[in-house]
């Protein structure tokens, strides 16, 4: 079994995102994938989408993941690695292939849609404690991983239990649910993600997920399920996210949930509603790793969901810093009358043009 890349010891990265990738299949037209007849091939994988989008926004970044020694690795490794992520520790396997996958235009988050998996035995899923290089993993600032991995293999599913498991040293851990119930053999799948999140720092769930899996309805009652973590951050589509943090700084939280703090989710024309939940994790952990304080660790997750839900495809280009936290900063007034479409990340004016909407009676 051979790496990408030389395997010297470690330095310590920013964020270490580990998962499985595939090469994803996009319609050249809408229709049933029996009538589309060509496709354009793009990346999927929501850990690796994360990596890439904290790269392009200036962290240092590395994807921990296996793919089959065939050209779809080849394409998989070159095209995350394109955009700044280190793919050093990325392992080929001779003897499983890359996991593929295929999907119509239609939106993952309503039935208007088809997904065609071809993912089993897949490399990664061979993934165990045995094989990857732990020292490599937790070399970060922030170890970030998700309930797919869990689900893959038994030995997928110890590796998560090892890396959420308290220890001393251990980098910051940030678990996103990412419930997917078609692959899960096993029906504990939903106790098994309760398990995993409650050993995370950071965990990241929409509130349509823990109603399906831990039939838990409202945030609130997801932070009650989840005292362990430091934050928990509850997604509520197009609402917005409300994030459950603990205090810090010695004083009585609010209750035993802690701090609850809610930001309304942007006005956005959406393009194609994929990869915006790998981007608002992106958005968040990298304001997390700036300090920024909570109400504005969820703006930036809003504003990379944003860029990615303007595009066709699973990644976009991220707004500059600069731009993103002159829209973080927006009083709450101009925050709510913001409203973006397509190519919004490289208009320079867009908050000029928010903060001028307000002035203007």
């Amino acid at each position: 079994m051979t790496a990408t890349g030389s395997r010297t010891a470690p330095g310590v990265v920013d964020v270490v995102a580990l998962g499985e990738s595939m090469v994803t299949f996009l319609p050249s037209r809408p229709g049933r994938l029996a009538d589309v007849p060509s496709f354009d091939r793009g990346i999927g994988g929501a850990e690796s989408n994360t990596a890439c989008v904290l790269a392009a926004a200036g962290h240092a970044v590395r994807w921990v993941s296996r793919v089959g020694a065939d050209g779809f690795g080849d394409h998989l490794v070159e095209a995350i690695g394109g955009h700044g992520v280190d793919v050093s520790y990325v392992r080929r396997d001779p003897d499983r292939p890359t996991g593929v996958y295929f999907r119509t235009a239609g939106d993952r988050a309503t039935d208007a849609h088809e997904v065609a998996y071809y993912r089993a035995g897949s490399a990664a899923s061979a993934m165990t404690t045995a094989d990857v290089d732990l020292e490599a993993v937790r070399a970060g600032r922030v170890l970030h991983l998700s309930g797919i991995t869990a689900a893959l293999s038994e030995g997928c599913l110890d590796l998560m239990r090892e890396l959420t498991a308290p220890r001393p040293g251990r980098p910051l851990v940030s678990f996103d649910v990412n419930h997917r119930p078609g692959l899960w053999r096993d029906p504990r799948g939903p106790e098994v993600l309760l398990e995993l999140a409650r050993g995370a720092d950071i965990v990241f769930v929409g509130d349509d997920e823990a109603r399906a899996a831990w039939g838990l309805h409202g945030a609130r009652r997801v932070r009650e399920a989840l005292p362990e973590p430091e934050i928990v951050v509850v997604k509520q589509g197009r609402g917005g996210a409300v994030a459950f943090d603990r205090d810090t700084d010695g004083l009585p939280c609010e209750d035993a949930t802690g701090t609850a703090t809610f930001v309304p989710a942007l006005r956005v024309d959406v393009v194609a509603a994929v990869g915006a939940g790998d981007a608002f994790a992106a958005g968040f952990l990298s304001a997390t790793l700036r300090g920024l304080p909570v109400r504005d660790r969820l703006r930036h997750g809003h504003l990379m969901a944003a860029a990615a839900l303007t595009v066709p495809g699973d990644l976009a280009e991220p707004p500059a810093r600069e731009l993103a936290d002159r829209l973080a900063a927006l009083d709450d007034t101009a925050w709510g009358r913001l409203r973006l479409g397509p190519g919004w990340t490289a208009a320079t004016d867009t908050a000029d043009r928010a903060e001028e909407e307000v002035r203007t009676p």
